[in-house]
């Protein structure tokens, strides 16, 4: 993870570069664009790599369930930061239409962009592998950006040349729109994941079946309830109660308990599960005393 955040670093510095020389040279609303967009995964690439570094510190004293958060905190910002930045080209490009301008020295902002679509494509591809390993949400929205990326170096190509090339000069701010478009999704889809994690969403419904699937396949488990679950950072938190022969000892459940408990962290080896021990229908008996 931590490799991610240097790469993404490295990667939106080198992007910043280019583009600003492109941009400069090119005068194009699009090259602005993804511009703008650079500058901002650069911002929330270094945001990431404070953020997970935070995120990876050992639980402690004050924090006993670790600090995973630190990553949706992070996550949350740099949603900010994106919808920022597509507001900016919204007003860029909106202000081109009325007033356009033609694109110069398209055919080295095309170069620019081919090369950063290039780079682009190495780091998504380092990070997707990452994000398979960890469930990083932290990485997974830095990803998120740059694939976001690839989409909008399409469309400065398509700007540049049918601007710069052909004389379009309405393609040039249409596209700017495009992008800005693009940027605001993949904002409203990472804020989504981190106030999810923030707010403690339960795992979907299909990790919570496989839950209790397993727990109960346990030849001695007879049903498990109040099966809660959350997420923080790359660590997933499994609790519930499971229920047992009343009869049986309190090594036996103990020994029981531990079965299941590693055959769940074998299925979610990132998890931390907590099991407690209760005697078959004592929800059912509780119910009833309630009523």
């Amino acid at each position: 993870m931590r490799r991610a955040t240097y790469a993404a670093v490295v990667t939106a510095v080198t992007l910043i570069a280019i583009k600003s020389v492109a941009f400069y040279l090119t005068g194009s609303v699009a090259m602005l664009g993804t511009l703008m967009d650079s500058l901002l995964d650069g911002a929330a690439s270094l945001l990431n790599l404070v953020a997970v570094g935070h995120s990876l510190t050992p639980a402690d004293d004050e924090h006993r369930f670790g600090h995973g958060k630190a990553e949706a905190l992070a996550g949350l910002g740099q949603s900010i930061f994106i919808f920022a930045s597509a507001g900016y080209i919204v007003v860029e490009a909106v202000t081109r239409f009325f007033a356009p301008e033609p694109v110069e020295n398209s055919g080295i902002g095309i170069a620019v962009t081919i090369a950063a679509i290039i780079i682009t494509l190495a780091l998504v591809a380092f990070q997707r592998r990452v994000v398979a390993q960890t469930n990083s949400l932290a990485i997974e929205a830095d990803s998120t950006h740059y694939r976001g990326d690839l989409f909008m170096n399409l469309s400065v190509l398509a700007a540049l040349a049918l601007s710069g090339l052909f004389g379009v000069n309405w393609a040039d701010p249409f596209f700017g729109i495009a992008i800005a478009t693009l940027i605001g999704i993949s904002a409203v889809q990472i804020a989504y994941g981190a106030y999810n994690q923030l707010m403690d969403r339960e795992l979907s419904d299909d990790e919570r079946e496989r839950i209790k699937a397993i727990a109960l396949s346990h030849p001695e488990a007879i049903n498990i309830h109040d099966l809660r679950t959350r997420t923080s950072g790359t660590r997933s938190f499994i609790q519930f109660h499971l229920e047992l022969d009343s009869s049986i000892s309190l090594m036996n459940a103990h020994r029981i308990s531990d079965d299941v408990e590693a055959r769940i962290m074998e299925a979610f080896p990132d998890a931390e599960v907590i099991i407690h021990q209760d005697p078959a229908g004592i929800e059912d008996l509780t119910r009833l005393q309630r009523v």
